[in-house]
């Protein structure tokens, strides 16, 4: 591997980890950041809708932002975004106002809407040229982002430091970082995509429906977690708001490991069988939690549902991008499935939960990775060789 392609990857490594860090900051102060607001469950639920909005425009304008501008600045302005954004919700929360919770919220969501999309075609690219798995290490470094992210917020949630210092101080030390990896990208990448022929529209492919579909349940359900999980084990099994973030800190850990030893199972078994024991063990972990009504099995479960949303989204850009001609658009394509289930899925989640409780309204994310697994089944009869290595 040259000195660029090294320089290239360690950027990457670093720009997936601060998304992960944020993410994780402001999930595990959503029980204090519901009682500064005094918001309900669906309130809350409305309050998300900021990622929603800001995420379904940063991830509808990237791909046409990619192919003519480089992955490279379109990465650069949403990685700031998300960093800037995490200060902002902190202030919102603050002062009591949930409008600029909200704003926080959405511009976090057109930051990683838009960048993330960008950054997985950046791997995509490194990965084409190592000649070998590095989306789920990438991916696997926004997980343990999201650790440090938990452990730091578990921490400061025991000790009662205000949600407003712990959220500026993430934002202070994220955002030089952001900028200095950003600059590490190369330029041009992306924008020959206009110039890519594949036969047709990458949509009407059905092998990357499939990779879509699978793509999608396996996002949501990392994404339900990421946004309801401290919130599910507070009010739908009991605990302490410090413990409810401790089991999240547990999913993120499961994730990181997932994703940092997954390769081992890649070479072994191959996509298409990995996404199917994926999909397979994240179902049993979320039916544990929605089902049983003991804080310890809930707790242990989670692990399981950590460890079955480790490597779906990953494997599935990796496969996409292999999957034929014009693998930019592929990879766009699947990226913003994934980013449409991670970010916009979850709020919805929120109004199932006002009426039915958050534990019932896992059932959807339970559903969707049913569907995901009989979709990895389908492909493993497949011939393509993207789902083969």
């Amino acid at each position: 591997m040259d000195h660029s392609t090294a320089r290239r990857r360690t950027a990457l490594f670093a720009l997936f980890f601060l998304p992960g860090l944020g993410i994780s900051s402001w999930v595990t102060r959503t029980p204090d950041i519901r009682d500064l607001l005094a918001a309900s469950t669906a309130e809350m639920g409305l309050i998300l809708f900021g990622i929603s909005v800001g995420s379904m425009i940063g991830i509808l304008g990237s791909g046409t932002l990619v192919t003519r501008f480089g992955t490279r600045p379109v990465a650069t302005v949403g990685i700031v975004a998300t960093t800037l954004s995490i200060p902002v919700i902190g202030v919102g929360a603050a002062l009591h106002q949930s409008p600029f919770v909200a704003a926080g919220l959405f511009l976090f969501g057109i930051g990683m809407g838009g960048g993330e999309v960008a950054m997985n075609i950046e791997g995509a690219d490194v990965e084409r040229l190592l000649g070998r798995p590095v989306l789920p290490t990438m991916h696997g470094f926004f997980s343990f982002g999201t650790v440090v992210g938990a452990v730091i917020g578990m921490v400061l949630t025991a000790a009662e430091v205000p949600v407003l210092w712990h959220l500026l101080a993430i934002g202070l030390v994220s955002v030089p970082v952001a900028l200095i990896a950003a600059s590490r990208l190369p330029s041009g990448v992306g924008r020959q995509a206009r110039a890519e022929s594949g036969g047709g529209p990458v949509w009407r492919d059905p092998v990357l429906l499939l990779i879509g579909t699978i793509v999608l349940a396996m996002a949501l359900a990392e994404g339900a977690a990421n946004d309801w999980l401290p919130l599910i084990m507070v009010d739908g099994h009991g605990v302490d708001p410090a413990l409810g973030s401790g089991v999240y800190v547990v999913f993120a850990a499961a994730m990181t490991i997932g994703r940092f030893t997954g390769n081992r199972f890649l070479d072994r078994y191959g996509r298409a069988t990995v996404l199917a024991a994926s999909a397979v063990i994240g179902a049993i972990g979320v039916a544990l939690v929605v089902f049983v009504d003991n804080q310890i099995v809930a707790g242990a479960a989670v692990l399981l549902w950590g460890l079955g949303s480790a490597l779906g989204f990953p494997v599935a850009l990796s496969a996409a991008g292999d999957s034929g001609d014009n693998p930019t658009a592929r990879v766009s394509l699947v990226a913003t499935a994934g980013y449409v289930a991670f970010l916009v899925g979850p709020p919805a989640l929120g109004f199932l939960g006002e009426h039915y409780g958050l534990r019932a309204a896992m059932i959807t994310v339970l559903a969707l990775l049913a569907i995901a697994t009989v979709a990895a089944t389908t492909l493993r009869r497949s011939t393509t060789p993207a789902l083969s290595r």
